[in-house]
């Protein structure tokens, strides 16, 4: 089950040192995976990466311009199989022993895993993501991201942004070449997000992601998904984001009180995207 996954983070010191690394991190507990895949299964992934038009979902807005999709039956296999390689008891298996949270999960739906791609200019503001799953009562506890852009040059920009938890300052900066993997806590200590990146006509920022959910407990506080401006955004952008935030939770709320989410309305809408 673990074929395409580099041997080298299957062996029980390697193991061992990313955990040490995870809990010592900073800003957030997370750990950097290059050469995540073996170097033949990310070639596939890369040469079969989900063109623009396939994928339905588009994120534009004031805060973010990207494209994404979890429907892995429009993908090629090798998507399909990378998910059920990420969501495996041997898998699952070593991402807790490196982040000592037991119990995890994936699941089938948009908040288990999926591909994200975005064109020139695009862009994600610094956001906490939500940490629960309310389509399966679940608390989402850690995300893994596979970068997939093979000759990424530093000057395109796109590195994942980790903050601490004040915005006071950008602690680490992950690069999304090819094959780097990361995984990182989905929670409050952990505002991230990549700024505009300029790339030719012909490239995109390309990723895989997976969350890793446990059953909620007595822990669970829960926290919604929503940005946070960066020091340097302008007047206009930090009103603005402070406007939008407070309204897209009030819509969330409404929504949930007719027994819908966010993701039922993406999904019969989906046509418009």
């Amino acid at each position: 089950m673990l074929n395409n996954i580099n041997s080298i983070y299957l062996q029980n010191s390697k193991i061992e040192e990313l955990k040490t690394q995870f809990n010592n991190a900073k800003p957030c507990k997370h750990v950097v995976l290059p050469n995540f895949l073996t170097d033949e299964f990310a070639q596939s992934l890369f040469e079969n990466f989900p063109k623009m038009n396939v994928l339905n979902v588009n994120r534009k807005s004031i805060n973010e311009n990207k494209k994404e999709d979890y429907h892995f039956e429009r993908f090629h296999p090798n998507f399909l199989e990378l998910k059920n390689t990420l969501a495996s008891a041997e898998f699952i298996k070593i991402v807790e022993t490196i982040t000592g949270i037991t119990q995890l999960v994936t699941t089938n739906d948009a908040l288990g895993a999926g591909v994200h791609q975005g064109a020139n200019g695009s862009y994600v503001d610094i956001h906490i993501d939500s940490n629960y799953n309310p389509m399966q009562n679940l608390w989402r506890r850690l995300n893994l991201l596979i970068y997939l852009n093979k000759n990424w040059k530093t000057e395109y920009g796109g590195e994942l942004e980790l903050w601490n938890q004040e915005m006071t300052q950008c602690v680490t900066k992950v690069p999304c070449d090819f094959n780097r993997a990361v995984i990182f806590l989905t929670d409050e200590t952990s505002p991230h997000g990549y700024g505009k990146i300029s790339v030719p006509e012909d490239e995109t920022r390309k990723s895989f992601y997976t969350y890793y959910s446990t059953p909620t407990d007595k822990k669970f506080k829960y926290v919604d998904s929503h940005f946070i401006s960066r020091p340097d955004d302008n007047l206009t952008k930090k009103i603005a984001t402070a406007v939008k935030e407070p309204l897209k939770l009030t819509i969330k709320r409404i929504l949930k009180r007719f027994g819908l989410t966010s993701l039922d309305f993406q999904d019969k809408n989906k046509k418009k995207f």
